[in-house]
């Protein structure tokens, strides 16, 4: 289990599906093989410096939080994980962030259900979540690539850029 990186009054809460092998194994947040999360939030100038997955206790430093829906190791992001939406509500009402990013449709889809939702596309949606702001962003996962376009946009940082657009719209 990877503790929550979170802190009051955030910019934006990343919040994945569940920690992959790796990571669990590492003992930090997207700290697998091909992921890519790191390199996309200094790519798009969400935090002000490189940072790797041996970073993620200081991300609230930089405004950021971490978490997942399923707090135990998966192997895979197969359907039946033990996502656990309340308890993710509850510290988002506890901690305020301003926005919450969820790092694949699948965590998105969870959490829109939960509240009556239908499933949603990547980006901003209309919707908030325990009061916060809420941006869908494909995976960063390794086991997300070839794919010829995502969802209107040329490659996935094009959405990381985007949510750090709407962060700096809406401090």
């Amino acid at each position: 289990m990877l503790p929550d990186r979170l802190a009051p009054g955030l910019r934006v809460v990343f919040c994945g599906t569940s920690p992959g092998l790796a990571s669990a194994a590492r003992g930090h947040y997207y700290a697998g093989p091909g992921n890519r999360f790191w390199e996309y939030l200094g790519a798009a100038r969400i935090v002000p410096e490189p940072l790797g997955p041996e970073d993620d206790a200081r991300v609230t430093g930089f405004g950021v939080g971490l978490t997942d829906l399923v707090k135990t190791m998966a192997q895979s992001h197969d359907r039946g994980l033990p996502y656990d939406v309340p308890a993710l509500a509850a510290k988002v009402a506890a901690h305020r962030p301003r926005w919450i990013a969820f790092t694949s449709k699948e965590a998105g889809a969870q959490a829109s259900r939960w509240l009556g939702h239908p499933r949603p596309g990547l980006g901003i949606q209309e919707w908030l979540f325990a009061g916060a702001r809420v941006f869908v962003l494909p995976s960063p996962s390794g086991r997300n690539q070839g794919r010829a376009h995502y969802d209107g946009r040329p490659g996935r940082l094009a959405w990381w850029e985007e949510l750090a657009s709407a962060l700096e719209r809406e401090p």
